[in-house]
């Protein structure tokens, strides 16, 4: 697979975040990554947490000239965030490919904005739940693992866009254990892309959000921590209880839990959770908000 051409059309990312932003203890205020063009006008795809409430961003090209840039858009939803260039960024776009199509056993490059190619495979297409209140329904999973994979660039054998690299994780398999990438598909963006770019976000009720960074243990939905003043600790929800029902629907694992506490009205609706702490059960009741109303704004043109 040649990587000089589609090397030409991505970048290296840089963004800082003010010290008092509300993502900034979680993700820090000087971030890191990649992006790819998709326009080229200068419009560079990348994953969101990147550019979440950034002031600043700086785009660097292969040859290593740098351009200022202003965050677009971020979509909680799939996790992308659009950048728009504010100079001559003059690079190609990276056409899209079908990421729909791409199966487990594909040949596939991920591919950072300095260059370095991983070359590998799809080791899996399957549900990803996120301990930061995220879903996506069909995630790509990517072997081996790239260093550097926030931001990069999944392109298949054509050369063409498949998805945004967005974590590192680990997986098990026959007893061993292989590090991967999970990618956000490239398919997910076209159904909000229009609303992105005219309106910096996507126009619908926002899900309701609770604050709280749960991870999934033998099914049972555990809570890791809380956000800082968000719902779940305003409501005393603690670290170590174990979110048993939501309303009157028994939680059976994390993606579960999510897709009942976003079917269950938009945000500021308030949600009765039972919980399990040190074998005792409690009813708390949290008054679920709006995720993106804590956040800096992206700046418009």
């Amino acid at each position: 697979m040649p990587i000089a051409p589609i090397r030409h059309s991505l970048v290296s990312l840089r963004a800082i975040v003010p010290d008092d932003a509300f993502t900034a203890s979680a993700l820090g205020t000087e971030r890191e990554g990649s992006g790819v063009v998709i326009r080229e006008s200068g419009l560079v795809l990348t994953i969101g947490y990147l550019i979440t409430e950034a002031e600043e961003v700086w785009l660097t090209r292969h040859d290593g000239r740098v351009v200022a840039a202003h965050p677009l858009a971020y979509d909680q939803e799939t996790g992308f965030g659009l950048v728009q260039a504010l100079g001559d960024l003059g690079l190609p776009a990276l056409p899209f490919g079908d990421s729909q199509a791409a199966r487990v056993g594909d040949p596939i490059m991920l591919i950072d904005g300095g260059g370095h190619a991983v070359e590998g495979k799809i080791a899996a297409r399957q549900e990803f739940a996120g301990y930061w209140e995220y879903l996506l329904d069909d995630a790509i999973f990517t072997s081996p693992a790239h260093p550097s994979w926030g931001g990069a660039a999944l392109v298949d054998a054509q050369g063409t866009l498949l998805g945004i690299g967005s974590l590192r994780l680990q997986m098990a398999s026959g007893g061993d254990v292989a590090d991967i990438n999970m990618v956000v598909p490239i398919d997910l963006i076209e159904p909000i892309f229009d609303d992105l770019i005219k309106r910096g976000a996507v126009k619908k009720q926002p899900r309701p959000w609770l604050g709280a960074f749960s991870a999934e243990h033998n099914g049972k939905v555990v809570v890791m921590s809380v956000a800082d003043n968000g719902p779940a600790e305003k409501a005393g929800l603690q670290p170590g209880d174990v979110i048993s029902d939501i309303r009157d629907q028994e939680v059976r694992g994390l993606a579960d839990f999510y897709r009942t506490l976003w079917s269950s009205g938009p945000a500021g609706v308030e949600l009765p959770l039972r919980v399990v702490r040190d074998g005792r059960e409690a009813w708390l009741r949290v008054k679920s908000a709006d995720r993106d109303a804590l956040l800096k704004k992206p700046q418009m043109q």
